[in-house]
């Protein structure tokens, strides 16, 4: 039991007896370490971090080579244009 625990289950064991509150003490518990160990799944990781890095890059030069070919495009019928 933590520090926590162990004052909830001295304040309420006066008014709802022992067995009450050792019930209530394990199950408010169980409950945070729940909420607990959900929230930590949230969080990433690493590995998590390292795979958001590398789509990043290769978007970033896929963007770019889709940048520099709408480019090369107008520029070549920029110069068809004034050809004419």
């Amino acid at each position: 039991m933590s520090v926590s625990n162990i004052r909830l289950y001295q304040i309420l064991k006066e008014r709802l007896g022992e067995k009450e509150v050792g019930k209530l003490a394990c199950l408010v518990s169980t409950e945070i370490k729940n909420k607990f160990d959900s929230g930590k799944k949230i969080f990433a990781t690493k590995e998590d971090s390292g795979i958001v890095k590398t789509e990043l890059i290769n978007s970033i030069y896929f963007i770019g080579f889709i940048q520099f070919l709408a480019i090369t495009g107008a520029m070549i019928g920029i110069v068809n244009f004034t050809r004419k």
